[in-house]
């Protein structure tokens, strides 16, 4: 694989990433070119805007999530009819799982995947100084190519002009340009991140962060760094797929704007093995789609737990399903869903489905963040006892007990270290607080739908009888 790819870096969370990605984006999106996005690590919400602006997937990557052949993997399928990828890191371009070594870095992502890097600098309050920034994350690790310089938060081409004669004249990294401080192109943040794209809507945000992008920044250098990008050989992911006698599995996904925290990757994988996906709205339709398997994904269910509190007949059509024997699946705040009641950031109690003998309770202070490796201790519908898949926690809510609850997995994080239980099971229903990527492990996703045609023909065959 040698398609134009180019990793968007910053010094540091907050230099401004996630603007100059949806600007670069946006701008060579306006000039004609097909742009394939990804995202460096476990988030849910960037790869949303991205996929609002450019129309297509974005994909995460993960070094320590998923690993060099995963990604390469991923990477080749998802570009194949893409003039040029753009992959935005995560936190500063050395931060990852550990202070002292590289893993689950956007510097390790660049390098197993043999991708230049832009380096975005906050040079807001700085003038010469930005050449001993620029040189020290240059010559930091050899290894990753870190090509170029694009500054952020610049007020004027004057200031510009001194960042960029300070890096020149001390580096040979190529300073493609700037974009302005601007309040009209930002999004708007909350306690576990920016705004969704969901909510965002359209509006004429990414037309305007186009516009900025094709004054300020030189995009024909943008592209040529990205041409630059060497081989980069990768495989299919490993999945069993169906016999062609099989029946399609009909899942029926939770979509809206309380639950749309999913891989990309997770869906297509659930469909190479023969899901057919339905969409549906917790929030707003009355009732389920016809399916053999229900999937919850993330979100912000707390912030709509008056509005899903309302919709009494989705709640209990839920609730029927679980407690028939159909087979649910849930993450986060598909699990929050589950509970019998979420109490909000205001300590108001909303009634969920009640599937879970306990109430999600939103804290104030503190959060669940970090890497997780998520065994199977008990078989479950992920697979057998000792079953290992990777994945994120990343939640401000804990469980508050009503009653005893069961769960079927142990939870590590990224150093090996035990970190408690996650899994939690009531008949043919789990739901765990850990955002899997099924890329991990793919053949969870044969278990999973392996499950649902197990419990179809059960039911067919009770009914029969």
């Amino acid at each position: 694989m040698s398609r134009p790819r180019l990793v968007i870096a910053g010094t540091h969370s907050g230099a401004g990433k996630t603007t100059v990605t949806l600007a670069l984006m946006a701008a060579l999106k306006a000039k004609g070119m097909v742009v394939q996005p990804f995202k460096a690590g476990p988030d849910f919400i960037d790869p949303g805007h991205h996929q609002a602006v450019i129309g297509r997937p974005s994909r995460n990557l993960d070094g320590w999530m998923l690993g060099e052949s995963a990604n390469r993997a991923i990477v080749a399928r998802a570009s194949a009819d893409a003039d040029l990828s753009i992959i935005e890191g995560m936190m500063g371009l050395f931060d990852g799982s550990s202070p002292v070594h590289e893993q689950g870095s956007t510097a390790e992502l660049a390098k197993q995947l043999n991708a230049p890097v832009l380096l975005v600098i906050d040079g807001s309050a700085m003038a010469r100084s930005a050449a001993a920034m620029a040189s020290g994350y240059a010559k930091f690790d050899a290894a990753v190519q870190v090509r170029g310089v694009l500054f952020n938060r610049v007020r004027s081409e004057g200031h510009y002009q001194l960042l960029r004669q300070a890096v020149e004249s001390e580096t040979d990294l190529a300073v493609v340009g700037y974009l302005q401080p601007d309040a009209s192109v930002t999004i708007q943040d909350r306690h576990l991140g920016l705004r969704t794209a969901i909510e965002q809507g359209q509006g004429d945000l990414y037309d305007r962060l186009a516009r900025a992008a094709a004054q300020t920044i030189d995009l024909d250098r943008v592209e040529a760094m990205a041409r630059s990008a060497g081989e980069c050989p990768g495989e299919d992911l490993p999945i069993t797929r169906p016999a062609a006698t099989q029946q399609p599995v009909r899942v029926g996904l939770a979509y809206d704007a309380a639950f749309c925290f999913y891989y990309q990757d997770n869906l297509e994988l659930l469909e190479s093995v023969g899901a057919e996906i339905v969409r549906f709205s917790p929030l707003h339709d009355d009732e389920l789609p016809v399916a053999d398997l229900l999937y919850f994904g993330g979100g912000y269910p707390e912030l709509y737990g008056e509005t899903l509190a309302a919709n009494v007949s989705m709640r209990r059509a839920v609730q029927t399903f679980a407690r028939r024997g159909g087979p649910v699946y849930a993450e986060c705040g598909g699990l929050m869903y589950l509970t019998e009641a979420i109490r909000d950031g205001e300590g108001m109690r909303h009634e969920m489905v009640g599937v879970f003998p306990a109430d999600a309770v939103m804290r104030k202070n503190g959060m669940t963040l970090g890497y997780r490796t998520v065994e199977i201790a008990e078989s479950c519908m992920l697979g057998g006892a000792g079953t290992v898949v990777r994945g994120h926690e990343f939640h401000y809510s804990m469980l508050e007990p009503t009653g005893e609850l069961h769960h079927a997995c142990t939870l590590s994080d990224a150093a090996g270290k035990p970190v408690g239980q996650d899994g939690l099971t009531m008949g043919n229903t789990l739901a765990l607080y850990s955002h899997l990527h099924f890329g991990s492990h793919p053949a969870v996703v044969a278990d999973l739908l392996g499950t649902a045609r197990r419990l179809r023909g059960a039911q067919a065959s009770a009914t029969k009888g």
